[in-house]
């Protein structure tokens, strides 16, 4: 049980391993998915932080120069969708401006 535990843990820091998954899995991956996981992990950017600072484990808010990157990036984001006509990004985008700007009123307001 161990010994298949020690080996499983040696393939998945592999690196040989990672790569070839990469060079197998990279061409199936579409753009649309790839425009998905940007818009997911902008959004997720600021949040761990101003969670904690929410539930007051910290008091140090997150760097301005961060959640400018971030939200210009969305909204350049939410143009494209916006040119594009693109409906469900539309919709998501602005939820996540939504979700990201009742969290800052959260703490400004605290």
């Amino acid at each position: 049980m161990v010994e298949t535990l020690k080996l499983k843990l040696k393939n998945f820091f592999s690196a040989t391993l990672w790569i070839r998954f990469i060079r197998t899995h990279a061409p199936n991956i579409s753009a649309e998915a790839a425009g998905w996981c940007a818009v997911v992990l902008l959004h997720l950017a600021t949040i761990p932080t101003l969670l904690a600072v929410l539930t007051g484990l910290t008091e140090k808010l997150p760097p301005v120069d961060l959640i400018l990157f971030s939200w210009v990036g969305l909204f350049l984001l939410f143009l494209k969708a916006t040119v594009q006509k693109d409906l469900l990004n539309i919709v998501t985008i602005g939820f996540g401006f939504f979700v990201q700007a009742c969290l800052l009123a959260l703490i400004v307001f605290k």
